[in-house]
């Protein structure tokens, strides 16, 4: 998600998304992270850890970051996995946990909505035994014949495009099993304004579709933009093809499993907040664990300059070896993307034409949060 980047059309400029990385670490895991969490611990982390529920400016149900893949390759190649990856924001993080294969994932945002979201998806990855039903739960579409374990996400995403939406009762019927599962199997004590959230949610991507973008259901319309479809069959432009949590059936079920386990754990949140950061940073130092990576988005550009050194005291406070990593925004604007639909129709094919020339992440400048912290400790 880039807070506050407003893609003009189909046509984009990537606000790349860089790392700031040393080389990988040699050390041995020795923390003593849960391999999985109760759903009464589960809940009791989410209430305990949170700070109240605060505002932003939409409510990013889908992120319009444009180097998803990119990124993604990146972690997977620089960072070992069986660490904790920190993030905030919609979807993206599950292409980014997919990547660097986290023992634990934490996903703060100031927002409950947020909250609310990762539930509904959360139930959704349990529910779908496959991509495929995954795709068609989450946009209440009927699966369409010919997509397997082996399609790629363009092939996902090109066949449930023209695919008719379900009826009123279906999208009922999926917002009920849905619920069923956080209450009923899981036993969360959800008020009706969690359930209402959840619910607001789901009724956004059964509106929607796969054409969802990052302003459709804050702007009421839409409009022209980077959308789920195209964020899922987004290419790492080094050349290593889809890398998104929808590319291949091993990166699902890898979050499938981790969600079972109640392993990515949503928090409400302030950045510069005194609470939430802080606890997490808690919790997994109480396990001997270390954060690996911080997905920060462009949040810090909404901290004042003394907001962002809280936040800088806060990240200070967590577990932190020389391999721990910040990843964030930068818009470079030297790499183009174009998304089209070719023909007339709205439901043409998908494609993604990349333009020269290809970014080396390896050439960008980079820190490490204990580096940039160390002046707040």
């Amino acid at each position: 998600m880039s807070r506050g980047f407003r893609s003009s059309g189909l046509a984009v400029t990537a606000g790349l998304v860089g790392l700031f990385l040393l080389e990988p670490g040699l050390h041995a895991v020795t923390d003593t992270l849960p391999a999985s969490i109760s759903d009464r611990d589960f809940w009791k982390l989410t209430e305990q850890l949170s700070e109240p529920n605060g505002s932003f400016l939409s409510d990013n149900l889908i992120s319009n970051e444009t180097q998803l893949s990119t990124v993604a390759s990146a972690l997977t190649a620089r960072l070992q996995p069986g660490g904790v990856y920190l993030g905030v924001g919609p979807e993206q993080n599950f292409t980014y946990i997919a990547a660097m294969r986290p023992k634990i994932a934490f996903i703060t945002d100031i927002r409950r909505g947020n909250l609310h979201m990762h539930l509904m998806y959360k139930a959704l990855f349990e529910l779908a035994a496959s991509r495929a039903d995954f795709v068609s739960l989450l946009f209440s579409k009927p699966r369409p014949a010919g997509v397997s374990t082996r399609s790629t996400a363009a092939d996902l995403m090109n066949a449930y495009w023209d695919i008719p939406t379900s009826s009123e009762t279906i999208y009922q019927s999926n917002l009920t099993a849905i619920q069923d599962t956080l209450v009923k199997r899981h036993g969360f004590p959800l008020s009706s304004e969690d359930l209402d959230g959840v619910a607001y949610c789901y009724r956004s991507f059964y509106w929607w579709g796969p054409r969802i973008t990052y302003t459709s259901s804050s702007a009421g319309v839409n409009a022209a933009g980077v959308t789920y479809a195209d964020l899922m069959m987004n290419l790492d432009t080094g050349g290593g093809g889809e890398r998104s949590y929808l590319a291949s059936e091993d990166a699902f079920m890898f979050l499938k499993a981790l969600q079972t386990r109640n392993l990515v754990v949503p928090i409400v949140g302030d950045f510069a907040g005194p609470k939430a950061l802080r606890a997490v940073g808690r919790y997994i130092r109480d396990y001997d664990g270390v954060v690996s990576a911080f997905y920060v988005s462009n949040v810090e550009v909404y901290l004042l300059h003394t907001r962002r050194a809280a936040f800088c005291a806060n990240v200070a406070t967590m577990p932190l070896d020389d391999t721990s990593v910040f990843v964030r925004p930068m818009h470079l604007n030297v790499l183009k993307i174009s998304v089209s639909r070719p023909g007339a129709s709205l439901g043409a094919p998908l494609s993604m034409t990349l333009s020269a020339p290809v970014v080396d992440l390896k050439s960008l400048p980079f820190d490490s949060i204990l580096k940039e912290t160390a002046t707040c400790r």
